[in-house]
């Protein structure tokens, strides 16, 4: 796979990573076999991946130290990034956002010794918090890569107007947030901003939460512990309306000779060459499949055609509940 380039610094990727989250929690009980996942992290690194996503709070904490055992055989192959922003009590749960400086240290040496590294490739702000400056945050973050504890900056659900004063301080490597064709809100303001100051975008839940990929039907129970259960996008009457978006993929899909999972991913790196989108799975077929969009050619028209399509159709549900909408940086 043809690498492609993340910030102005230019951090190099495969085109497609891996979002290790739901390897630890999201979606369903975890898997019962922790050898099993590690197989599928370096069954990755096997096919080409190179970059890794994970974060503190996902588990929390043993989402990193199972991705830090899974690669360190391989680490000097991989790009792995991790995140700090949230706050936790003495049993772990999480109690809300933090970015002081003294919370980002602390994070940064946990996130190190979890992982087993001397250095953070790639540290993203989870979420912005607004009782920080961020520019005591990206201070903070330069002085970490000023010490060798971190190579890159990065920010998550960030607004344009953060960016800009983050990227003032530190240049910014690469932003996280949603984006796919069953959410493109960040291509009216966000990705020009990103393109105007050459910031990388690193693209989670490419596949709408497994909504794209089609195996998602409107009557469909989701089973403890699967976060879809509490998303209003989710519920069984806004599935069935959003059924369009699913039967616009699978069309193109079976043109191309592909799967809707495969069209959908294509349509991200057709979009700019800075955009690496991020899917995750716990299954080594499923991974073959998302990395098969690599091959898949999508023309101008194709993207276009996708784009005026999907503009047509409007998305019921917001992505997140209340409470979780009110942490994005808008």
């Amino acid at each position: 796979m043809q690498a492609r380039t993340l910030g102005p610094e230019g951090l190099k990727v495969a085109p497609i990573g891996f979002g290790c989250m739901g390897m630890s929690q999201a979606f369903g009980p975890n898997p019962g076999d922790r050898n099993d996942m590690i197989g599928v992290l370096r069954a990755a690194v096997d096919r080409g991946v190179t970059l890794f996503d994970t974060a503190e709070t996902y588990g929390p904490y043993v989402n990193e130290e199972l991705v830090g055992e899974a690669l360190a055989p391989v680490r000097d192959q991989v790009v792995i990034a991790t995140k700090f922003g949230f706050s936790f009590d003495e049993d772990g749960k999480q109690t809300g956002v933090s970015s002081r400086p003294q919370s980002i240290r602390k994070a940064v040496d946990g996130s190190l010794r979890r992982l087993g590294i001397e250095t953070i490739d790639l540290l993203y702000q989870h979420r912005v918090d607004r009782t920080t400056p961020i520019e005591d945050v990206a201070g903070t973050v330069k002085e970490l890569i000023e010490a060798g504890k971190v190579k890159h900056f990065g920010l998550s659900e960030a607004g344009t107007a953060t960016i800009r004063r983050a990227h003032a301080v530190q240049p910014v490597t690469a932003l996280q947030s949603e984006y796919s064709l069953f959410w493109r809100e960040p291509e009216s303001e966000i990705i020009p901003t990103l393109q105007e100051l050459g910031i990388g975008f690193v693209p989670f839940s490419p596949l709408g939460r497994g909504w794209l990929t089609g195996t998602v039907t409107a009557t469909q129970e989701f089973g403890p512990g699967d976060i879809r259960a509490g998303l209003p996008r989710f519920t069984a009457e806004n599935r069935a309306a959003n059924q369009a978006v699913v039967d616009l993929v699978r069309g193109v899909a079976d043109a191309k000779g592909a799967t809707p999972g495969q069209v959908a991913l294509a349509w991200l790196l057709a979009k700019q060459p800075w955009i690496v989108p991020i899917p995750g799975t716990r299954r080594v077929e499923r991974l073959e499949e998302n990395l098969g969009a690599t091959d898949l050619v999508l023309t101008a028209q194709d993207v276009a055609e996708l784009d005026d399509a999907s503009a047509r159709i409007e998305v019921r549900g917001e992505r997140y509940p209340e409470a979780m909408l009110a942490m994005i940086d808008r």
